[in-house]
């Protein structure tokens, strides 16, 4: 007697980096945010001509360093030892952002407070008195990138979505996110409401009952 099919099982950050690499289309030039994102170097097809840039000054940025491999002079803006590809250029950190500014980017991976259902980002401060905010480039890049992904937990550690109807916490940008990754599961936002393309460790019956988002499916 064969058993009912399950769902995949949620995504670790790894897998979930592997899961972003692959939407990632051929030849496209890409910032992949600072904390959980820059994972997605590592997974990346090295025949596929993608370009990493980073807002600190570099083109053509490859996986993280290790080992021997470390040069401390060589690091992406998270300050994380990486390694240089062939052809790899450096420029001006002002260069850097008029690349972000002026829509030279195609794809940009950003972490994420919250997410709202209508794809408002919020992810350089909480809101909290006490807290420390971290703006970075995440503005520039929200507004300039001609396609901005998120990669986060579905759920805070106190169990509350990151997935809203309306983002409570400062926003970064308006409108600007197209798709969110999460170790629950893949999906498309915009002005209609909130499309799921994938599930991992959670049924869809699930997640209408713990987000309160419009769901268009």
């Amino acid at each position: 007697m064969s058993s009912a099919p399950t769902e995949p099982a949620r995504l670790g950050t790894d897998a979930l980096a592997a899961r972003i690499a692959r939407d990632i289309p051929a030849g496209s030039y890409v910032n992949l945010g600072i904390g959980q994102p820059t994972r997605i170097a590592d997974h990346l097809d090295a025949g596929a001509g993608i370009v990493l840039h980073t807002e600190n000054g570099m083109l053509g940025m490859g996986p993280a360093a290790t080992g021997d491999g470390v040069d401390p002079d060589l690091t992406n803006a998270g300050k994380v030892p990486v390694t240089e590809l062939p052809g790899a250029a450096y420029f001006h950190h002002a260069d850097s952002f008029a690349m972000m500014r002026g829509g030279h980017l195609d794809v940009c991976v950003l972490g994420a407070f919250q997410v709202s259902g209508a794809g408002d980002l919020a992810n350089w401060h909480t809101g909290a008195a006490d807290a420390i905010p971290a703006v970075g480039g995440a503005m520039d890049l929200a507004i300039g990138a001609k396609r901005v992904y998120v990669m986060m937990t579905l759920f805070a550690r106190d169990g509350t979505a990151k997935l809203v109807p309306e983002c409570t916490c400062p926003l970064t940008g308006t409108g600007c996110v197209s798709r969110v990754y999460t170790d629950h599961g893949v999906f498309d936002t915009g002005p209609d409401g909130v499309r799921i393309r994938e599930t991992f460790g959670i049924t869809h019956e699930e997640l209408r009952e713990r987000l309160a988002v419009t769901f268009l499916d």
